[in-house]
C-alpha cells in the first residue's frame, strides 16, 4: 500500500548506535523492557517526517537527538510507493527512500529511489510527499508517543480531552490558520485604512484648489462673456443696419406707390376741367341773354318793394305804439284796483280788532305751549328708545361680522385643505405629482417620448429622487431646498432647448432647468467647510441614488449649508446667538426661516399656500390628519353659522322696533314743528294787535282819483293810434296786391334767367374744384412725393453702404456662423450691449486683482494633483475590494469549518456508540467549542436505573480505559493517515481490559486496512498471531 513504512533504520540516534526495524503492511507489535528504545522509534519517525524538535517533547533542539559521543545522527525510513495512490512512480519507482540527517550545527533531508538514487533535496519536496500519502506525524490519531498517551488517554480532564479530539481532526489546524489569516486582514485593513487617511489632507488640498479654480472660472466666464457680447455687439449693428433697409425699403416702396394714384388724379381733373370750361362758355352766353332782358323787372320790383317796405314801417311803429299804450293802461287799472283793495283792507281790520279778540290769542297760545311740551317729552322718549335700540343693533351688527370673518377664514383654510387632500391623493397613486402636479406626468411622458433627441435623459423633478433619513424634517426640508424639488437637470444647452420645448408642448410654464455635468462624482464637501454644529443639515438628513441630483442641491441650493433645529427657540439660538462658521440659514422642522446678514437679524414665518412635506412618505396619515382638521373646521362652520343665523334674526327685530320707533316718531316731530309754526304765528298776531293805531286813508283816496284821470287821458290816445293804424294796415294790403300781380307776371319771364344763372354757378364751382384739386396734386407731386423719394432712396443707399462696412468689420470679429451657436442678438440694441459689456469690464477688472495665479497654472496643478489621488484612490480601492474578497472568503469557510465541526462532533459520537457497543454500553460525547471542553457520557449495563455517569472518574481503571480506547478508535475512524502509531496506550489497563482493548485494537486495525505500529513494554502472548499481524522484541538494554 503507497504511503506505508516498510523499514526503518536509526543510526547513533539517541540510545541506538544502530537499528533496523522491518515492519509489516497491516498490524505491528514491538515490544521490549523499559530503556530498550522503543519510543526512539517514533520519535525518529517524527523527526524524518519534518516535525520540530520541541513537538516531540523529548529534546530541545535537533542536535539533542544525537547518540552521546557521536558527530552526527542519521534516520532512513523506507515509504512503500506502489498501487494507483502512488507517488511520482515513475521518479522514485516502487519505493521511497526519507534520509533525514543530523550534525551538530545542522540537518538536511535526503530523497532517494528504490535504486537509492539522490532525486531531491528540498523541503518542499519533502512537504509534497506528506500532503500527498496526507502524513501528520503531529496529529496523535497518526502517531501517539508516550506523552501524548499520558496527556490525552489516562487524563479525565475534559479539556485535555477536547485538546485531542481537535488536534487529532485537524480542527485545531484549521482553526489555527483562519486565525492567523483573520489577524493578517485585520492589519491588512489598518494599512489600508491608514493609507486611506494619507491622502485626506492632499483632498482638502485639492478641494481648496478647486474652489479657487471656480471662483477664477468665474473671472474667465465673465471674459468670455465679454467676447461673446462683442461679437453681438459686432453683428448687433449690421442687423441694426439691416433692419433699417428692410424699413426704408417699405418707406420706398410705398413713397413710389404715391406717383400712380396722384398722377392718375391729375389726369382726371384735367379731363373734367377741359369738359366744365366747354360748359361754361356756353352758360355764360344763355345768361348774359337772359341779364338784359331781367334788368329793367328788376328795377320795378326795387320800386315797388322800397314803397311797401316804408309803409310796412310805419305800420309796425303804429302797432308798436298801440301796444304800449295797451300795456300802460292795463297797468294802470291793476294799479287802481291794488289801491281800492287796499283801502277796503284797513278800513276792515280797524274794524274786527277789539279787545276780546286779543284775550283769546293769549289764551290759544296758553293751550299750544301746553301741547308743545308734550310732544317734545314724547319725541325725547321716543329717541332714546331709538337709541338704545341703536346701540344693541351695532354690537350685534359687529359680532355678526366677527363671525363672518371666521367663517371666512374657514372657508379658505378648509378650501386649502381641501386642495392639500386632493394634492396628496394624487401622490399617493404617484409620488411624482407632489413636484409639479399633473403637468409634470405629461412632461415625463413627452420626455419619454422624445427621449432619442436628448444627449442625456433629463433628471427630474429633483424632488422625485430624493428619501428623508426621517419624515421629521419633511416641512423644513420642503421650505429649504422650495421650488428646486420641481427643477430638471440636463447635462446640456441643446438638451435644456429641447426639454423647453417638451414644457411648452404639455403647458408647463415656468420650468426651472438646470444644466449640471452628470459624470460628476458626488461631491465630498470637508470637513471643515460643513457648519460647527451638532443639529443636521439639509444635505445629512436626504437620501439619494443620484450623485447628480445631490451635488446640485449642494451647489444650487446650498444644501450642506442649511442647518436644520426642532422648534423656534432653539432655531433663534442657533440663528442669532451662536456664531456659527459656514451656517447660511437655519430652518424649524415648522417652516420658520431664520438668517443673518451682518448686523440684520431676519425671521420668516412658513409660507401659506407652500404644500409643505412633498417628500413625506407617511401620505395616507398625513391625509387622515387633513381629513380630521377639515371635518373639524366644518363642525366650526356649522356651529358659527348657526349663531350668525340667530344673531341676523336679532338683528332683524331691532331693525322692525328701530322702524317702527322712527314711525312713531316722525308724525310726533311733525306736530310739535306745526305746533311751534302757530305758537309764533299767535305770538306775532298779538304783538301787532297791542301796536295797532287808526291810520288816515285821504291820502290813499286822493291817489285813487289821480289814477283814473291818468286811464280816461290814455284811453283817448290809444283810440286815436288805433284809427292811424287801420289806415296803414290798408295801405300796406293795397300794395302788396299790386305787388303780387306785377311779380306773377314777370315770374314767367325771369324763371329761366334764374335757373340759368344758378347752372351757371354751380358750373363755375365744379371748375374752381376741379382746379384747385389739380393744383393741390401737382403741388403734392413736386414737393412731396418726388423729394421724398429721392431723399428715401439716398438714405437707402447709405444704409447700403453702412452695411457693407459693418458687414466688413463684423466678420473680422468672428463669423456669422459663429454667431448663431452663440444665440442670437434679437431684443438687444447695440447701445443695451455696449452698456452690458462696459458694466462686465468693471466686474472683470475688480475680480482680476484678487487674484495673481494664473489659472492655466492652477488647473495643470489641479490635474496633477488629482491624477496623483486618482492613482492612489484606486490603489487604495483595489486594495480594499481584495480586502472584502478576502474577507468575505474568510467568513465563508469560517461558516464551513463551524458546520464541519459540528459534523464531526456527530461522527464522533456514531463511531463512539459503535465501539462501545461491542460491551453492551452506550454513551454520548458532548463537545463545547465556546468552552473547549469535551465530556463523555455512558451508561453501563449492569446499570438497572440506567442512570448515566457523565465522569468517567467514577468508572473501574478497565471501564475507562475502555472508554477511552473507543473515544480513541471512533477519532481514527474520522482521520485518514497510510500508517497509525501508538506507544504504550495499555499502561494502566488490566490483564481482562488489555485483552478486550488489544482485540478490538487488532479488529479496528484488521478492518480499516492501513498499517498500524503498537509499542508496549507489556506482555502480548494473548494477541493471535496471523498473516496481518506481526511481533517483534526489542533486544534488553545493555547495564
Amino acid at each position: 500500500m503507497a504511503g506505508t513504512i516498510s523499514r526503518i533504520r536509526l543510526e547513533n540516534f539517541m540510545c541506538h548506535s544502530s537499528l533496523h526495524i522491518e515492519l509489516g503492511e497491516h498490524v505491528n507489535f514491538i515490544t521490549g523492557q523499559n530503556g530498550s528504545g522503543k519510543s526512539a522509534i517514533l520519535t525518529a519517525l517524527c523527526i524524518a517526517f519534518g516535525s520540530r524538535a520541541k513537538s516531540t517533547q523529548r529534546a530541545a533542539t535537533l542536535k539533542d537527538f544525537i547518540k552521546t559521543g557521536c558527530s552526527h545522527a542519521t534516520v532512513v525510513v523506507d515509504i512503500n510507493n506502489q498501487g494507483e495512490d502512488a507517488f511520482k512512480p515513475e521518479v522514485y519507482g516502487n519505493l521511497i527512500i526519507l534520509e533525514r540527517r543530523i550534525t551538530e550545527s545542522t540537518s538536511s533531508t535526503l530523497l532517494k529511489d528504490q535504486h537509492g538514487k539522490k532525486v531531491a533535496h528540498r523541503k518542499d519536496d519533502l512537504n509534497e510527499i506528506i500532503e500527498h500519502f496526507n502524513i501528520d506525524v503531529e496529529n496523535p490519531c497518526v502517531i501517539m508517543s508516550q506523552d501524548k498517551s499520558r496527556e490525552f488517554l489516562h487524563s479525565g480532564n475534559d479539556k485535555d480531552k477536547f485538546k485531542f479530539f481537535f488536534k487529532a481532526t485537524l480542527l485545531q489546524q484549521v482553526n489555527e490558520l483562519l486565525e492567523t489569516i483573520r489577524d493578517q486582514l485585520n492589519n491588512a485593513d489598518s494599512i489600508v485604512q491608514e493609507l486611506e487617511k494619507s491622502i485626506k489632507p492632499v483632498m482638502r488640498e485639492l478641494d481648496e484648489l478647486r474652489e479657487k479654480i471656480k471662483n477664477m472660472e468665474h473671472i474667465e466666464e465673465i471674459a468670455h462673456d465679454i467676447d461673446n457680447l462683442k461679437k453681438k455687439l459686432a453683428w448687433s449693428w449690421v442687423y441694426g443696419v439691416d433692419k433699417q433697409i428692410e424699413e426704408q425699403t417699405v418707406k420706398l416702396q410705398k413713397f413710389k406707390e404715391r406717383i400712380p394714384a396722384c398722377q392718375e388724379r391729375i389726369d382726371r381733373n384735367t379731363a373734367v376741367i377741359d369738359e366744365l370750361k366747354k360748359e361754361l362758355i356756353e352758360k355764360e352766353e344763355i345768361v348774359n341773354s337772359l341779364r338784359d332782358k331781367t334788368r329793367e323787372v328788376n328795377m320795378m320790383k326795387k320800386s315797388m318793394e322800397d314803397k311797401i317796405a316804408e309803409v310796412v314801417k310805419q305800420t309796425i311803429e303804429l302797432e308798436a305804439e298801440h301796444e304800449r299804450g295797451t300795456r300802460m293802461l292795463e297797468k294802470m287799472n291793476v294799479q287802481l284796483k291794488k289801491l281800492q283793495a287796499q283801502l277796503r283792507d284797513f278800513q276792515t281790520q280797524h274794524m274786527q280788532l277789539t279787545q276780546a279778540e286779543a284775550s283769546q290769542i293769549e289764551e290759544d297760545m296758553k293751550e299750544i305751549q301746553g301741547e308743545i311740551d308734550n310732544l317734545h317729552s314724547s319725541v325725547t322718549r321716543l329717541r332714546e328708545e331709538e337709541k338704545k335700540f341703536s346701540e344693541e343693533l351695532s354690537g350685534i351688527q359687529k359680532s355678526i361680522t366677527d363671525i363672518t370673518k371666521v367663517i371666512t377664514e374657514n372657508d379658505n383654510r378648509f378650501q386649502q385643505l381641501k386642495s392639500q387632500i386632493d394634492d396628496l391623493q394624487h401622490r399617493q397613486s404617484n409620488k411624482v405629482t407632489a413636484f409639479g402636479g399633473p403637468r409634470v406626468l405629461n412632461l415625463l411622458k413627452t420626455i419619454e417620448s422624445s427621449y432619442r433627441r436628448f444627449k442625456s435623459p433629463p433628471i427630474g423633478p429633483i424632488g422625485a429622487h430624493l428619501k428623508l433619513a426621517s419624515e421629521f424634517w419633511s416641512v423644513a426640508v420642503d421650505c429649504a431646498c422650495g421650488r428646486l424639488l420641481d427643477a430638471f437637470i440636463v447635462s446640456c444647452h441643446k438638451d435644456l432647448q429641447i426639454l423647453r420645448e417638451c414644457a411648452n408642448k404639455v403647458n408647463y410654464g415656468y420650468l426651472q432647468i438646470i444644466i449640471y455635468d452628470f459624470t460628476r462624482p458626488r461631491l465630498l464637501i470637508p470637513y471643515h467647510r460643513l457648519p460647527t454644529t451638532e443639529h443636521p443639515t439639509v444635505l445629512s438628513v436626504i437620501q439619494s441614488e443620484n450623485d447628480t441630483v445631490v451635488n446640485v442641491l449642494v451647489d444650487q441650493g446650498n444644501a450642506e449649508r442649511q442647518v436644520l433645529v426642532r422648534d423656534y427657540e432653539v432655531g433663534t439660538s442657533v440663528a442669532f446667538d451662536s456664531r456659527i462658521q459656514n451656517m447660511k440659514e437655519v430652518y424649524t422642522a415648522d417652516g420658520y426661516k431664520m438668517f443673518s446678514r451682518g448686523s440684520v437679524q431676519t425671521i420668516l414665518p412658513p409660507y401659506k399656500n407652500r404644500r409643505a412635506g412633498r417628500l413625506c412618505s407617511s401620505v395616507g396619515e398625513k391625509i387622515t390628519e387633513l381629513i380630521n382638521e377639515a371635518n373639524g373646521i366644518e363642525r366650526i362652520k356649522l356651529e358659527k353659522s348657526a349663531q350668525r343665523r340667530k344673531l341676523v334674526s336679532d338683528q332683524q327685530n331691532l331693525e322692525q322696533k328701530i322702524t317702527s320707533l322712527k314711525r312713531k316718531r316722525g308724525p310726533e316731530e311733525h306736530r310739535l314743528a306745526n305746533k311751534k309754526v302757530q305758537l309764533d304765528d299767535a305770538k306775532r298776531a298779538s304783538a301787532e294787535n297791542n301796536s295797532y293805531t287808526a291810520v288816515d286813508t285821504t291820502e290813499l283816496e286822493e291817489e285813487i282819483k289821480q289814477e283814473k284821470i291818468d286811464i280816461e287821458q290814455k284811453e283817448l290816445l290809444l283810440q286815436k293810434t288805433s284809427v292811424r293804424l287801420t289806415a296803414t294796415i290798408q295801405d300796406v294790403n293795397d300794395k302788396k296786391a299790386s305787388y303780387k300781380t306785377f311779380m306773377d307776371s314777370m315770374n314767367a319771364e325771369t324763371g329761366s334767367f334764374s335757373s340759368a344763372n344758378d347752372e351757371l354757378d354751380a358750373a363755375n364751382r365744379k371748375l374752381d374744384a376741379a382746379q384747385q384739386e389739380k393744383t393741390h396734386y401737382e403741388g403734392l407731386m413736386k414737393t412731396k412725393v418726388l423729394p421724398d423719394i429721392k431723399m428715401a432712396e439716398a438714405e437707402y443707399a447709405n444704409l447700403q453702404q453702412l452695411r457693407q462696412e459693418s458687414f466688413k468689420k463684423a466678420s473680422v470679429i468672428c463669423s456669422e456662423s459663429d454667431l448663431e451657436a452663440l444665440g442670437h442678438v434679437a431684443g438687444s440694441t447695440p447701445e443695451q450691449l455696449s452698456a452690458k459689456i462696459n458694466r462686465l469690464k468693471q466686474r472683470l477688472d475688480q475680480e482680476s486683482r484678487r487674484y495673481s495665479e494664473s489659472i492655466d497654472d492652477l488647473r495643470a496643478l489641479h490635474d496633477k494633483k488629482e491624477r496623483k489621488i486618482f492613482k492612489k484612490q484606486q490603489l487604495y480601492a483595489g486594495f480594499r475590494v481584495k480586502l472584502n474578497s478576502c474577507q468575505n472568503a474568510l467568513d465563508l469557510r469560517w461558516k464551513k469549518f463551524q458546520r464541519n465541526a459540528g459534523l464531526l462532533k456527530r461522527q464522533l459520537t456514531w463511531l463512539f456508540n459503535e465501539h462501545l457497543g461491542k460491551k453492551g454500553i452506550s454513551g454520548f460525547i458532548n463537545v463545547d467549542y465556546k468552552n473547549k471542553v469535551l465530556s463523555v457520557e455512558l451508561t453501563m449495563p449492569q446499570d438497572a436505573s440506567r442512570d448515566t455517569v457523565r465522569d468517567t472518574r467514577g468508572l473501574s481503571g478497565g471501564e475507562r480505559s475502555f472508554s477511552t480506547l473507543c473515544f480513541t478508535l471512533a477519532l481514527h475512524g474520522m482521520t485518514e493517515a497510510p500508517f497509525r502509531a501508538m506507544d504504550e496506550f495499555d499502561v494502566f489497563m488490566d490483564a481482562i481490559s488489555r485483552k478486550i482493548s488489544l482485540d478490538t485494537l487488532i479488529d479496528f486495525a484488521v478492518a480499516q486496512g492501513s498499517q498500524w505500529v503498537f509499542i508496549t513494554p507489556h506482555d502480548i502472548s494473548m494477541v493471535k498471531p496471523g498473516d496481518r499481524v506481526k511481533k517483534q522484541q526489542m533486544a534488553a538494554p545493555r547495564g
